[in-house]
This record gives structure tokens, sequence and C-alpha cells, in this order.
């Protein structure tokens, strides 16, 4: 008994020394919904995996799956809730239909910039919201933030866009809440993967289309069916990509690998949004050489579309508790954020 007792204690003490000497080494197969090779959007996914298998020296090895070799994008956080993986990684604005207060965390039409969002995510009790919004909505997911990158474009359209009639019987995929303003504007909204918009343009199955921001449309090949490029991205000034972990999973990980899997999407988060910050500005300077004419729209249409997303946010805070509570914590962070952001940067004409 003595001996036993001294050799329990021995590997108690190298447990503590060691940390998770001990622990059960994590497996998990992991779906995207975006191609790795697209930046900023799903390059951080193959990031995160590559990383936490070196960090983690082996510990923790998560298998990534391209979009719809495992799980169709759509359904990744069903999937993961479920156990049927034990991550995905996915913009979860894809889920508004589930969980109506999600888009608030994926984009929010004139809403924040980036290092708005990750302050308010970090710093503002978003983390914590987000994980409250799942579980009240039963859903078995720890969701941590993994990638954002900055505004997309305004979509790809045959026609620039002049007046809010211009929307109006237009066939159009659009994402998040964007989709529900153009759809108050009479727009005939869709949504489908990124992987399916090339051929349901040149099929005309859609009119336009919006996806992401130059340096991903241009590998899609979007310019090759229509030229009009518009700008700027109102109806989504950040884009937020998640890493979704099945909850029991979670609980089952130590607090080094949960440490780990924090640690290295914060990174990603990082990584992202410099990637995209260091390759738009060429795409976008190259695309009139591609014949592609990239265009403003008029001042004067975005008043009113700011004017209709404000309807579409208040509709939607009545109608789910959740959402109400999401959106008064980012209104009450931007009242003061403004402050600092008018403030405190030089205009960008200067």
């Amino acid at each position: 008994m003595k001996l036993l007792k001294a050799l329990t204690g021995v590997a108690g003490a190298i447990a503590l020394t060691t940390g998770s000497a001990f622990a059960d080494d994590l497996r998990w197969k992991m779906p995207v919904a975006f191609a790795t090779n697209l930046p900023g959007l799903g390059s951080p996914a193959a990031w995160v995996a590559d990383n936490l298998t070196t960090a983690s020296d082996g510990s923790i090895q998560v298998r990534v799956y391209e979009p719809g070799k495992l799980v169709p994008p759509f359904d990744i956080l069903q999937a993961v809730s479920d156990g049927k993986v034990s991550a995905g990684y996915t913009w979860i604005g894809y889920d508004q239909g589930k969980v109506p207060a999600i888009p608030l965390f994926a984009a929010v039409p004139f809403g924040m910039k980036p290092p708005a969002y990750i302050g308010w995510y970090y710093f503002g009790g978003g983390h914590e919201l987000l994980q409250e919004t799942y579980a009240n909505k039963g859903f078995d997911v720890h969701a941590q933030l993994c990638g954002i990158i900055g505004p997309e474009t305004a979509g790809w359209y045959a026609e620039p866009i002049e007046s809010l009639e211009d929307y109006e019987g237009l066939k159009i995929r659009f994402a998040g809440l964007g989709g529900k303003v153009l759809e108050k504007l009479g727009a005939s909204v869709t949504m489908m993967p990124g992987g399916e918009l090339y051929q349901a343009l040149e099929k005309g199955t859609i009119d336009a289309t919006e996806f992401s921001m130059p340096a991903i449309d241009q590998i899609l090949g979007f310019n090759q069916v229509v030229k009009y490029n518009l700008f700027p991205g109102w109806h989504q000034q950040f884009t937020a990509q998640y890493m979704l972990i099945n909850q029991d999973e979670w609980d089952r990980a130590t607090e080094a690998q949960k440490a780990l899997v924090e640690a290295s999407c914060t990174a990603a988060t990082t990584r992202g949004l410099a990637e995209g910050e260091y390759k738009n500005g060429k795409v976008l300077a190259e695309f009139q050489d591609k014949g592609v004419q990239a265009d403003q729209i008029p001042r004067e249409v975005l008043l009113k579309l700011k004017e209709v997303t404000e309807e579409v946010l208040k509709e939607e805070a009545a109608k789910d508790a959740d959402f109400k509570r999401v959106y008064e914590s980012q209104q009450e962070f931007m009242e003061s954020y403004k402050v600092w952001d008018t403030r405190a940067y030089v205009p960008a004409d200067l």
C-alpha cells in the first residue's frame, strides 16, 4: 500500500509539472465552409490546424476537410452540435434561420470595422454572449472567433446600382442581414455556397452576387461573367469566421489544450485580417486592366440603404430576445467607440 501511494504521488507530481502529459489526445475532423486557398477567409482554418499540431506537440490533431467533402457548408453547425464531427470552421451567419441573433456575430450592415468588432468581442462580452446565444437555441457547441476580414465588395452586377429601385426584382445571392435589407427592397435573394456562384451567374440563375473581398472574388472569377464590381461593402464591414467545437469535445479538453485553441484562433484572426489587407489593394488596382468597372454606390443610395437597415435591425430585435440583447450591447459599445474612431484616425483622403 505504501508503495502504491508513493507511485500515485509521483504520477500526480509528474502530471502537475507536465500539464497534459496524461490527458487524452484530441483527434478532430473539421469540415470547412470555405476552400483553404481563399486568403483570409479559408486560409486561417488550415493555419490553425497546422499550428495546433505543432504547438501541442501532437496532442491536438485537426484534419481539415474542404467544402462538401465531409459535411455540406451550410450543415456544419448541426453536424458539430450533434457530434457527427468534432469541429467545424464557418461563417456562422449562414445559420440565421436557426439562430436569429447569430448574424450580429458574423456581419452587420453598416456595422463595426474589424478593429471595433474584435474590441467588443474580446473585451465587451461578445464571446460570452455568443456561447449563451447558441445554448439558448439548444446547440451544443463552443464557438471561438478564428478569423476576420475587412469589408466585402457590395457585389458583382451586369449594371450599376444607381437607385433603390434597381434592386427591385433583382435575382441576387446576398448573405445575412444584408439579404433581409434587399428583400425589403423587392430583390429576390438566394443563398448558395461560394463554389456554386460562378456557374449560377453564367447560367443566369442569379443576376448578381456578393461573396467576399477582391482578393477572393478574383479567384472565383466573377469578373469573367459580369463587369460591375460595386463599393463600399455596406452589408459586411467585417466578416468573422469561427471554429465551432462540439461541447463534449471541448469539455474533455484540458485547460492547456483549450488555451492552445484560444491562442491559435486569436493568432489566426490577426493573420486573416493582415492577409486581406495586404492583398486587396493590388487586386483592386489591377481590375481595370481586366475590364472590371469598380464603381461606388451613390451616397444618396447608401443613406437610404442605411435607413432600411435600421428598420430591419429593429424588427429583428423585436422578434428575438437574444438578438435584442446582443444588438443593444453592440450599440452601447459603439456610442463610446465613435468618439475615438472619429477623432483619432487620419481621414482616408489625407
